[in-house]
């Protein structure tokens, strides 16, 4: 039984070069036995590439406190210290590789990471919903402004 494998094996090996594109016929339809119409004139195409982003201002604490202060009208000094804890505690989950789910923020993952001599730097995958169709609150102009 050895040697019969042996001899399967090596009657397996190809020898000639794999069939090229010119030489492949067209896929046939069970119906009527010809090319489909899209295999006539298949191009290939990218299907779900990525879009470029195009970037805003970025968004610093400060900012973040004001707006937090400014959509849920507390005051500025009990805001601050809360903001300053939360952002805390999402980067010490996120040193900790730890997969962070908030709603409606979105589900982060930490995809790569590299050890730097001042600091580590991630590759993370933020997954956020689609937000609804109705506008968005915060784009409406304020009496202040």
């Amino acid at each position: 039984s050895i040697m019969a494998t042996k001899s399967t094996r090596s009657s397996r090996t190809r020898k000639t070069p794999v069939a090229t594109k010119s030489s492949t016929p067209a896929p046939v339809t069970a119906i009527d036995g010809k090319a489909p119409a899209a295999a006539a004139a298949a191009t290939p195409t990218v299907v779900d590439a990525p879009q470029s982003v195009i970037l805003g201002p970025v968004m610093r604490k400060k900012e973040l406190i004001d707006q937090v202060v400014k959509r849920s009208g507390i005051k500025k000094k009990d805001a601050k210290p809360v903001v300053e804890t939360m952002l805390s505690v999402l980067g010490e989950a996120l040193a900790d590789n730890r997969e962070l789910v908030l709603p409606p923020f979105g589900k982060v993952k930490v995809r790569r990471e590299k050890q730097l001599p001042n600091g580590r730097v991630m590759v993370v995958k933020v997954r956020q919903p689609t937000p609804p169709q109705s506008g968005p609150s915060d784009t409406m102009p304020d009496a202040a402004e």
